[in-house]
């Protein structure tokens, strides 16, 4: 009897040893290879843009006041209406010393002209009145018959020279004057040309379309250049999106291609690429990689309505089809590896994993087209690890 309960318990032992020696099955993700429809597409993030956005720039040089009531973005503008900015002229600048020297100069001399026209004007009149006495003179000896008609002559044509002479003067004060003026308009200071602007100076810009400001460029009150910028107006409702794409994505890109948008914070939309633009630019990277880009435009296909919530340059995340099949046999891309040039797949087969070489066709982030190797209902090993190996036993993972 105490033989035979010692060796049941070596043999109970033996086989506990046995048992947990054991190699246990590997619970592993399993998935199962399908027919159904399979749609490869290009991502990338791209931007929605009001498609025609107007610029109301500073037609002159000149301060730019603010805006009573005062303007935000979003707010109505009606064409030809709505008053968006108010300019004033620029006040002059300060000058330097040494200009300031010099205006003082040019003032003076400016004032020694006028000086001097205005000598030369009251000898002429001399010289006029001299030549009405002579003509006077003239003429009673002409009448008399003591005088000769030369004499009379000579002293009309000297009453027609000091007359031109005498409004040649006058022109030329009136020259000299507004020389001095404007010499003396550059030495005034700033304050003073400040305090003597009024509204009837100002110049009102109004809006050239009708929409809402997109954005206010010249906010507060400032001098700015001819030609400078102040705010942006368009419509929110025409929108299109811009995608800058990678130029060898873009290639496989074709017009009319249909497009889905998301990321934007609501559903799914469906755009249309409209435009693909011929040339590429240099475009680097959050990693500052170089990368060659194209831009894209796409036209919203679905209503305003389901869209009505994005505005002028909000993100979205674009998915442009470059392929679909509606019947496609498809495995998931995380049951793929590489094995040598090919590609290969653990498939499950009588409990255990079984290495096959697969041929795969077109794929996109999540699953694979299948070409050859695999068939419909098949079960793969997702997401293998490297103690998964040819002819393991394997057994499915329980979800929790």
């Amino acid at each position: 009897m105490k033989q035979i309960a010692g060796m049941a318990v070596l043999g109970g032992l033996a086989a506990g040893a046995v048992w947990f020696a054991w190699p246990q099955p590997i619970a592993v993700d399993i998935a199962t290879v399908t027919k159904g429809p399979m749609e490869v597409t290009i991502e990338d993030e791209a931007r929605t843009r009001v498609r025609h956005v107007y610029t109301v720039s500073a037609p002159i040089a000149g301060r730019v006041l603010r805006i009573s009531p005062p303007r935000h973005v979003g707010d109505q503008v009606i064409a030809d209406e709505t008053v968006v900015a108010v300019m004033q002229p620029t006040v002059p600048s300060f000058h330097d010393a040494r200009t300031h020297e010099e205006l003082q100069a040019a003032l003076a001399a400016a004032d020694a002209a006028i000086t001097l026209a205005e000598a030369e004007i009251r000898r002429i009149d001399a010289a006029l009145a001299f030549a009405r006495t002579e003509l006077q003179r003239a003429s009673a000896l002409a009448q008399s018959g003591a005088g000769s008609r030369k004499a009379l002559d000579q002293a009309t044509l000297d009453i027609e020279s000091n007359e031109a002479a005498l409004a040649s003067a006058k022109a030329g004060l009136e020259v000299r004057r507004n020389e001095r003026a404007s010499v003396a308009a550059r030495l005034s200071e700033p304050s003073d040309a400040s305090s003597q602007s009024s509204g009837g100076c100002c110049i009102q810009l109004r809006t050239p379309v009708t929409g809402r400001i997109l954005k206010i460029i010249q906010e507060s009150e400032g001098v700015v250049q001819a030609g400078a910028s102040l705010l942006e107006i368009g419509d929110p409702l025409d929108l299109e999106i811009v995608a800058d794409i990678l130029s060898t994505d873009a290639v496989k890109i074709q017009r009319g291609s249909p497009v889905q948008v998301d990321g934007w914070g609501g559903p799914p939309v469906v755009g249309r690429v409209k435009r693909i633009d011929p040339a590429g630019f240099l475009k680097i990277s959050a990693l500052g990689i170089e990368e060659q880009r194209v831009r894209t435009t796409i036209d919203f296909v679905d209503p305003p309505e389901k869209w009505s919530s994005l505005g002028h340059d909000y993100r979205v995340i674009v998915h442009v089809a470059i392929w679909k099949a509606e019947d496609a046999l498809t495995v998931p891309v995380a049951a793929l590896f590489r094995k040598g040039e090919s590609w290969a797949v653990f498939a499950v087969r009588e409990g255990r994993a079984r290495e096959e070489i697969v041929e795969i066709g077109r794929r996109n982030n999540r699953m694979a087209e299948v070409q050859s190797g695999l068939a419909a209902n098949d079960r793969v090993v997702l997401h293998p690890s490297d103690r998964i190996g040819d002819g393991v036993t394997v057994a499915e993972r329980e979800i929790r």
